[in-house]
């Protein structure tokens, strides 16, 4: 049992880089547009100390709301005690990536607007929602070389006492 229950407690792997990612961070990482209203993912950087978020928000989505010179502040959602709590918290940019949480619904959103347009245009009805992936197909299997299948079934038991 652990006997510590500092800041950065039981971090062995949550806080290392990985193996050849260690050094300096790239500079994109500081220029990285980021605006009110994006979606990022927190990810703490071991190499850079400083605004370094809580090891309980580490991996955590959220929404920007607030953009400082070096910081933004995010708004994640957290259980505590059985409720989901929302909670603000301010991280410096190293240690946020752009999330890609949204790609898959926003592109959706584009080809759903082509679709319209194309649908206007020719005149025929589209359904647009999602459907799951339905089962294949039934289909029989050919018998291997053409020849005839036989089948083969065990003798009937008869007891010779």
């Amino acid at each position: 049992m652990p006997h510590s229950f500092g800041v950065r407690a039981r971090t062995r792997h949550m806080f290392s880089k990985k193996h050849r990612q260690h050094g300096p961070i790239n500079l994109s990482q500081y220029l990285m547009k980021v605006k009110v209203g994006d979606y990022v993912d927190i990810f703490a950087d071991p190499s850079i100390h400083k605004g370094m978020p809580h090891k309980g928000y580490h991996g955590r989505t959220g929404i920007i709301f607030n953009v400082t010179k070096s910081a933004v502040g995010v708004r994640v959602n957290k259980l505590v005690n059985g409720r989901i709590l929302e909670k603000r918290v301010h991280v410096r940019i190293e240690h946020v990536r752009k999330s890609k949480c949204q790609k898959e619904i926003l592109q959706r959103k584009v080809d759903n607007e082509k679709a319209k347009d194309e649908a206007r245009k020719t005149g025929v009805k589209i359904n647009l929602k999602r459907t799951p992936k339905l089962p294949k197909d039934a289909y029989y299997v050919a018998s291997p070389g053409g020849v005839d299948v036989t089948t083969i079934q065990p003798l009937p038991f008869s007891d010779l006492v």
